[in-house]
């Protein structure tokens, strides 16, 4: 069952084609599902950060922001962002080179037509949640 949408997400989701939004809302759902799944996280505050939807776990503190939307000057994919000054992305190549589209050091890029790896994007999701708590 899909969380309710805050009113600030429905309007940025319900500006986008409907198989986008789809897709977002299914990310969304993903993350959301993700950080209830893992204790140290905690609840998410989700907000808009830089007119994109974005989830927190600002009551932990335990990790960074994760950021959604379609990727710009795509008609076709969209993506998960995280802050570039994390080692993230780099250690996302390091799992999932083989599974996984990137950008930069901060995008995580996936494209309509292909299936949602689903437990990679977990398990990424899941280590930008924690970023704080890495000890090594």
């Amino acid at each position: 069952m899909e969380q309710s949408l805050p009113a600030e997400t429905a309007d940025i989701f319900d500006r986008l084609p409907e198989e986008m939004a789809g897709a977002l809302r299914n990310l969304r759902a993903l993350i959301l599902e993700t950080a209830a799944e893992n204790p140290a996280v905690g609840p998410l505050q989700e907000t808009l950060k830089w007119g994109e939807p974005a989830f927190l776990p600002s009551a932990s503190k335990s990790g960074t922001t994760v950021r959604i939307n379609a990727h710009k000057n795509s008609r076709t994919q969209y993506a998960f962002y995280v802050h570039c000054s994390t080692d993230l992305v780099e250690r996302y190549k390091a799992l999932y080179g083989d599974v996984l589209q990137f950008e930069g050091s901060r995008a995580v890029l996936f494209d309509l037509s292909d299936a949602l790896p689903v437990d990679a994007v977990k398990h990424c999701v899941a280590m930008a949640l924690t970023y704080h708590l890495r000890t090594d």
